[in-house]
């Protein structure tokens, strides 16, 4: 599998979602986070959009979202979160277990991401991942395999406060199952807070504890 090339798509795909402005419709705004929506070019559903302000700078939040020794202990929707082979410095494949939603009316999911993180001009850190087959990771029965089209985060230091930064998280997963879409369309805007939400208190908590 050609991993350099999928990233590069990948990342250029992240980065346009970044810079398209048109056609997002604002369905949720809680803590301090805005979410939107659009229909994806990826499969028949919505693309998400999370935005946030952490009161921290990009090189420290990118690393602490998506790194196993960090993420698996603030993020309170996996059960399991590792990594399964290193590509390169930038680039890793990553297996996550989610824990059962609502009440169990959402089963366990897994995800098998190759994940790569790239910087731009003006301290910008990105991630952009895309979930592929890996053979040492096969679906399992005791969750559903989910699938995630490109999707990442992308942050930036605040022009007036660069100790500060703006987090906009995209999402579009499939979630395999039969899962109503009505189901789906409730629960992955009030992951994006969730997510958002958790980054802040642990980052806080880091801050603190040191």
């Amino acid at each position: 599998m050609d991993y350099k090339k999928i990233v590069d798509e990948v990342s250029e795909k992240i980065l346009s979602y970044s810079q398209d402005a048109a056609g997002w419709k604002v369905i949720k705004v809680s803590k301090n986070v805005t979410v939107s929506s659009k229909p994806s070019k990826e499969y028949a559903g919505n693309i998400y959009r999370g935005e946030g302000i952490i009161k921290e700078v990009p090189s420290k939040i990118i690393p602490f979202m998506y790194l196993p020794e960090y993420r698996s202990k603030w993020d309170k929707a996996l059960q399991s979160y590792k990594l399964l082979e290193r590509i390169d410095q930038d680039t890793g494949i990553y297996h996550s277990v989610t824990h059962s939603y609502g009440m169990g009316l959402i089963s366990s999911r897994d995800f098998v991401d190759l994940l790569h993180v790239k910087p731009y001009p003006g301290d910008i850190l990105t991630t952009n991942s895309v979930s592929v087959e890996y053979s040492s990771c096969p679906p399992t029965p005791s969750c559903v395999r989910g699938y995630n089209n490109p999707c990442g985060y992308v942050c930036s230091p605040l022009p007036e406060n660069p100790k500060h930064s703006k987090l906009v998280v995209f999402i579009q997963p499939q979630l395999g199952g039969m899962l109503p879409s009505s189901l789906v369309e409730t629960v992955l805007p009030t992951t994006l807070i969730n997510l958002v939400t958790e980054t802040r208190a642990g980052l806080k908590s880091l801050k603190d504890h040191n």
